[in-house]
């Protein structure tokens, strides 16, 4: 029998870092992406797809990085991840369809349409392209976006994300396909949302469509993760939801898992985080996470100079 907490936390597994209270911050009027040295980020709300998408606008500088949280995340779940990179960087931080801000519409939440709502809003901003981390759902959204609008990326790093569901171990999918709202009640996922949340209420309605996103099969054609050539750094931990077979094998269709020595690096890597879980790869395996990322999106572009 899952105790009520643990199988909060496998609800996680979908695409979570529910762990931290979302800071609140007021509805501004949409902004540009000018870069800004001051703390206080910038924040707005663009009109994308027939949403009002909240984004912030953190630190300056380089390449801009657009930030995909997991399901029932929100920006300030992200903590000193994005503090870190924001002080290199100018870092691009969204909540997604039903989540933090951002209101929901009448249309179900689906990886291929967060993909292009996270176009629209790069677009919106003027920016020619950017750099993409997703975690868990918002890494299989970074996956989707790579595949649907190549000429907008740069750089991907996806973390704990599959291209199939069958990625996913079977029986947490079975356990986070079907969460009742009444198991949210009194727990820091539902306290983020009514604090930040348009409309509280729609919390229920948030969970039934999370339900409907996990419970969906799908198997994305290899074909399609072969043909993106933007440099991608793949990140897992050794004990995540995502089958450790699974990853090597999204690795592979990204041209790794070759001897280095004899045939050169590839442009893509693999990162598995040790003693780390899903919920872990975003919380206890921060400091990892950061002493690899910065590294690969600051690298040169294969062939440049």
């Amino acid at each position: 029998m899952i105790q009520r907490r643990a199988f909060v936390t496998m609800a996680a597994a979908a695409g979570t870092s529910l762990v931290a209270p979302v800071r609140g911050v007021a509805q501004a009027e949409t902004t540009t992406a000018t870069p800004v040295p001051e703390t206080t980020p910038q924040s707005g709300y663009a009109p994308v797809n027939g949403l009002q998408m909240y984004y912030e606008i953190h630190g300056s500088g380089g390449t801009p990085l657009v930030l995909l949280h997991g399901s029932y995340g929100a920006i300030g779940l992200w903590g000193p991840i994005l503090e870190t990179l924001a002080q290199t960087r100018q870092v691009i931080a969204v909540e997604s369809q039903g989540h933090g801000h951002t209101a929901d519409i009448d249309r179900p939440i689906t990886y291929e349409q967060m993909a292009d709502d996270t176009a629209a809003l790069i677009e919106h901003l003027g920016l020619e392209h950017a750099d993409v981390f997703g975690y868990s759902m918002g890494g299989y959204t970074a996956l989707r976006f790579a595949i649907q609008h190549p000429e907008l990326l740069r750089k991907l790093v996806v973390a704990s994300a599959s291209y199939t569901s069958d990625g996913v171990y079977p029986e947490v999918r079975a356990v986070v396909a079907n969460l009742p709202p009444e198991l949210f009640v009194g727990t820091p996922e539902e306290a983020a949302y009514l604090e930040t949340a348009p409309r509280p209420e729609d919390f229920p309605l948030l969970i039934e469509k999370l339900n409907q996103l996990d419970a969906e099969e799908f198997a994305w054609p290899a074909e399609e993760i072969k043909a993106i050539a933007a440099p991608t750094l793949l990140i897992y931990g050794d004990a995540d939801i995502i089958r450790p077979e699974h990853a090597t094998e999204l690795y592979r269709l990204f041209g790794g898992g070759v001897p280095g020595d004899f045939v050169g690096l590839p442009p893509s890597q693999l990162a598995v985080l040790p003693g780390t879980t899903h919920v872990g790869v975003v919380t206890t395996g921060a400091d990892l996470l950061l002493a690899i990322i910065p590294p690969f999106l600051d690298a040169p572009m294969p062939g440049a100079g």
